[in-house]
């Protein structure tokens, strides 16, 4: 099995069914005793909205707040 230029490889399906890893599924890379260990995530991407959530409601509603200044919060840019 190769790695392209971009860094991708391709799990095969039988792994990938057995792991339990599906489409848009969060994956973790972790180096043990100089091998690569690919584990699927558990609750990353919850607490990633989570956190986007949390900013947001840190910030009180202001009369036209534009979708650029509502993305540079979910960003937390601001």
């Amino acid at each position: 099995m190769r790695i392209t230029s971009k860094g991708q490889v391709t799990i095969p399906q039988a792994i990938r069914e057995e792991a339990g890893l599906h489409p848009n599924c969060e994956v973790q890379f972790r180096l043990v005793d100089g091998q690569v260990v690919l584990e699927k995530a558990t609750g990353q991407a919850e607490q990633r909205g989570e956190e986007a959530l949390r900013r947001l409601r840190a910030h009180r509603p202001r009369p036209g707040l534009s979708t650029e200044a509502i993305l540079a919060l979910c960003r937390g840019e601001v």
